[in-house]
């Protein structure tokens, strides 16, 4: 404490303001909180108003600097600057969070070297030393890369008895790379949806359905997933991908977001009128890319008219909904352009007729983007293709008064959608996730195709059942006689047959459950179908292992796609010598890293 409080004391109806002990005059302490409190108005008090009291203040400091133990400021002084041990925990523990941070932000490692980025650091420790990047690349990449994945190793071992994958291949665009990747998809006990990446595999040589065998046989070894475990397998619809399947005999499901884009392809993209509206645009959209002076004029037309300052989009040949977007774009400008037309060059323009169709295709499309945008999100299922299909279909069957001038097209893309999914209802691996969904349960399907998916289901469960369970009340009952055998070709024995096809089913805790579930109405659209299933699996037990598996299985491989996005950002031009193994360990990291956080 200051020796100047040997004259003053601290007030008791403000602590803000101290009292000098001579003169008992209120002196402010420098603000009105502790924080900002301190003693030079004080020490300005004694200096003016008592010089021998401030004299005898000054004696007194000295004094009190002479007793403070020289050894211990000493050692407080090389405390407070010497560097961590490597080995201690404080250096070791911010060694694993620099790790942690370079690789989900996607930084290379050489940054540790960067002096801005030391400067950084060093201001908020300047005791932790950093790693050199070559140890960031080699033990530190390893040793998060072992954690993580044995933690993924667990996840997998305690989750459920089928696990659902994504797959696809990536070629990079700045290294002769190209991965083969393998994600996984369950739902635990808890009814939580669980994802991990698994795989981002080099895959060299030739992509062949034979070599592509190899890959997935190895992959699944090396994580011992035996094949009963693995539910279905989402792929694209490369002849090589669906050959593979085959051949290694994995059940598998064609990506939905692919399949459309390959319908709306047949239906829409490939029509003459529709490829030279798109092709103008381009026109258009590319005069702009290409102008600076074209752009900033356009802006000055839109602030002109009051509008919101956008910029167009391009479209992609590969995503038909970039298409959608961009004709949605030029058609929001549609009186910018109008404007700016008057007065420039535009290399390109449409016609009235034009923007009349503009207008027509987007409400022909909006529902394919909507359900694009559905089936891409992480909870989307199998069980949401089949009415999402039968949506599609209703929608483009009924004639409302914009299809005019489109009503062709609207035509060719129900041919093309039909096409495209046609049987998707004899799929079990369709048909059964959409029965077992309860937002839909077995409303999407006619009678015959009711009876014809619980039969599939009740087989499914019985298969799984034990005997006792799978017998129902009364099937041991033998005091009924043995029914007489008709002569075989007889009337009574076709007869026999009939009767045979419409008996009830017997009485078994899976049946009744079934009829109780299909009895009760559907939940609504937004609903959680694994909350309800959480909620409900004392009461349908016999059904929950069935819906586990079902509801775990993707409509889409997004998994793998975004896996890729991930993997363009790491390998990039700043990094295109990584090795392909690094690559592998750093998007296994980078995807499966947040896992640990939950």
């Amino acid at each position: 404490m200051s020796a100047v409080w040997d004259f003053f004391g601290v007030s008791e109806t403000d602590k803000a303001h101290a009292i000098c002990n001579l003169c008992n005059t209120t002196v402010p302490r420098g603000g009105a909180s502790a924080k900002c409190f301190n003693t030079t108005n004080l020490i300005r008090h004694l200096a003016k108003e008592h010089k021998e009291e401030y004299a005898e203040f000054k004696k007194r400091s000295v004094e009190k600097e002479k007793e403070t133990p020289k050894r211990m400021l000493k050692q407080t002084s090389l405390d407070s600057t010497h560097p961590y041990r490597r080995d201690s925990e404080k250096a070791m523990g911010g060694t694993r969070k620099l790790m942690e941070f370079l690789v989900l932000a996607d930084l290379p490692f050489n940054i540790v070297e960067n002096p801005a980025f030391q400067r950084l650091l060093a201001y908020f420790d300047p005791r932790y030393l950093l790693p050199g990047h070559t140890y960031c690349g080699d033990s530190g990449l390893n040793d998060l890369h072992r954690d993580v994945h044995l933690h993924v190793e667990g996840l997998l071992k305690d989750g459920s008895p089928s696990i659902s994958f994504t797959t696809d291949i990536w070629s990079s665009d700045v290294s002769p790379m190209s991965l083969l990747s393998l994600t996984a998809q369950w739902i635990d006990s808890k009814f939580k949806l669980r994802t991990a990446v698994l795989h981002a595999q080099e895959f060299r040589g030739s992509h062949t359905a034979a070599a592509l065998v190899t890959k997935y046989d190895n992959m699944l070894q090396m994580w011992q997933i035996p094949r009963e475990r693995v539910h279905v397998v989402l792929r694209d619809n490369a002849a090589n991908m669906t050959k593979a399947m085959r051949e290694a005999r994995l059940p598998t499901l064609p990506c939905m977001a692919h399949t459309l884009q390959l319908a709306i392809h047949d239906g829409l993209l490939a029509q003459r009128m529709i490829t030279d509206i798109l092709a103008t645009g381009r026109r258009i959209i590319g005069h702009f890319k290409r102008s600076p002076q074209a752009y900033c004029a356009f802006h000055d037309v839109q602030q002109q008219l009051g509008q919101d300052v956008k910029k167009f989009q391009q479209d992609v040949t590969t995503r038909w909904n970039s298409s959608f977007y961009m004709l949605q774009s030029l058609l929001e400008q549609k009186r910018a352009l109008a404007a700016f037309g008057a007065d420039h060059d535009v290399p390109a323009f449409f016609n009235s007729n034009q923007w009349g169709l503009i207008e027509n295709i987007i409400k022909i499309l909006e529902p394919f983007e909507e359900l694009t945008r559905g089936i891409s999100s992480s909870t989307a299922s199998a069980s949401d293709v089949i009415p999402s299909v039968m949506a599609l279909k209703r929608f483009l069957s009924r004639d409302v008064p914009s299809d005019h001038g489109v009503g062709t097209t609207k035509a060719e893309l129900l041919r093309a959608v039909t096409r495209r999914f046609d049987g998707i209802e004899d799929k079990p691996l369709y048909s059964l996730a959409t029965l077992l969904d309860p937002r839909y349960k077995d409303r999407c399907y006619s009678a015959e195709l009711k009876a014809h998916t619980q039969r599939l289901l009740l087989d499914l469960l019985a298969a799984q059942m034990s005997p006792d369970e799978e017998q129902g009340p009364g099937a041991n009952n033998t005091d009924e006689p043995a029914e007489k055998m008709p002569r075989p070709g007889s009337l009574s024995s076709m007869l026999g047959e009939i009767m045979q096809e419409e008996r009830p089913q017997r009485a078994t805790p899976a049946v009744s459950q079934l009829n109780v579930y299909l009895s009760e109405p559907v939940i609504p659209q937004d609903t959680d179908p694994l909350a309800y299933w959480r909620d409900n699996q004392e009461r349908f037990s016999a059904l929950t292992t069935a819906a586990r598996a079902y509801l775990s299985a993707p409509c889409t491989s997004v998994d793998s796609e975004r896996l890729f996005s991930a993997a363009s950002k790491i390998l990039d031009d700043r990094r295109s010598r990584l090795s392909a193994s690094k690559v592998e360990m750093l998007l296994f990291v980078r995807k499966n890293l947040p896992l640990m956080f939950k």
